[in-house]
């Protein structure tokens, strides 16, 4: 599971031009700097699968990648504060709604949050969103190498206070670093124990 073989499928910039729903499917989604592409890239083993960018919002298309020929790996554009117009903002809102709300074949969305920062409103909100609509969710912590170990846990445990003044049960969550590849083996665990359960299921 841990040496996978990665490739690049196809962006698209509607519902309607993504693969065939055929392949289970999952999506990395956060604010704009949350450190996604980098973290794909250390799912993936590969430096330069995802694109990475100082400079916020550089993912605007939906973005598939096939793993092993078994299942897909999503990279959707960030929400929040990239520097685009308006337009382009309510452009890509609706092409994320769409594809969480309407692609059958999205098993879970794993929902990137910086581990140094209180809990914003902004992806409280977010998640709260895809609880109303039921969508299957984890929470990745990224950045976790930038925090000492103590202050990581407090910060931890804040957030899951936070979210539990709403939630009844967590959903689940994994602290992860891009630096030094914290995270990967449990998320990467996680995925293929849904897709084996899925199997089972058929």
């Amino acid at each position: 599971m841990l040496h996978l073989s990665v490739d690049f499928l196809k962006s698209s910039a509607k519902l309607s031009q993504c693969p065939p729903p055929e392949q289970p499917e999952y999506a990395f989604i956060g604010r704009s700097n949350v450190g996604k592409s980098s973290l794909i890239n250390m799912l993936a083993h590969q430096k330069n699968l995802a694109k990475t960018s100082g400079r916020p919002g550089k993912t605007q298309l939906i973005n598939h990648f096939s793993v092993d020929e078994r299942w897909y790996l999503v990279d959707l554009p960030g929400y929040g504060y990239a520097k685009v117009s308006k337009g382009a903002k309510q452009r890509f809102q609706k092409l994320i709604e769409d594809y969480i709300r309407k692609r059958e074949n999205l098993v879970c969305l794993f929902v990137l949050l910086d581990s140094r920062h209180e809990p914003q409103k902004i992806d409280l909100a977010f998640m709260e969103w895809l609880g109303e609509n039921q969508i299957p969710f984890a929470m990745v912590f990224t950045k976790t190498d930038k925090l000492r170990r103590g202050q990581l846990s407090r910060n931890l445990k804040h957030y899951q206070k936070t979210m539990l003044e709403q939630w009844e049960n967590l959903p689940p969550h994994f602290p992860s670093s891009a630096e030094n590849g914290a995270g990967r083996t449990e998320i990467l665990s996680y995925i293929q124990q849904i897709n084996e359960e899925m199997e089972e299921h058929k």
